[in-house]
């Protein structure tokens, strides 16, 4: 079986050293998934860009959070479900809105559902989204601008889920109390 190690500033690829070192300065830690990832320094430097582009898109903070939650639990991903959880607290989204996602339960936002919905058509029908799902989106207030960014949204969760489920990365300390 493939070992998958948890690389430090230390000890990473030379590729992967800088790019380790920006996420010790954004999150004051390396999270284990940057530290597998690191294996790899394109796969990391991938993931740092989707997540900075996904982050400057137009969503709103609790708009992202449904995307990543609803894609984290769709892939039933053991790292990314708690740690977006514990991110969610940090960005100060709503509790109904955070433990909705964690349970699967209704959004108490008619919009956010919507966009739950649509995520979830989108992941589980490989992006074929019918006319009427479509239309459902569009008349929630989002655009074929939002369109296109909850699919940046989407493809950064599948490179960080399936990473996740490969390597079965071991879940940091900071998020072990959300899951």
């Amino acid at each position: 079986m493939t070992q998958f190690p948890l690389f430090t500033l230390d000890n990473a690829p030379s590729g992967s050293q800088a790019l380790l070192a920006q996420s010790l300065t954004d999150y004051g830690m390396v999270p284990n998934l940057h530290a597998v990832m690191a294996l790899s320094p394109p796969v990391l430097e991938a993931y740092q860009q989707l997540h900075r582009l996904f982050m400057a898109s137009s969503f709103t903070d609790a708009e992202k959070t449904v995307i990543w939650q609803t894609a984290n639990r769709f892939h039933e991903c053991h790292y990314c479900q708690p740690a977006h959880t514990a991110i969610a607290y940090q960005m100060g989204i709503e509790e109904a809105v955070i433990l909705a996602l964690k349970h699967n339960a209704p959004l108490p936002d008619p919009k956010l559902q919507v966009l739950h919905d649509l995520t979830l058509a989108i992941i589980g029908q490989r992006g074929h989204v019918s006319e009427a799902q479509l239309t459902s989106f569009y008349a929630a207030g989002f655009g074929a601008q939002q369109l296109l960014e909850l699919l940046l949204g989407v493809t950064q969760k599948v490179l960080s889920n399936y990473t996740n489920h490969v390597a079965k990365t071991p879940l940091d300390e900071p998020f072990k109390a959300f899951v």
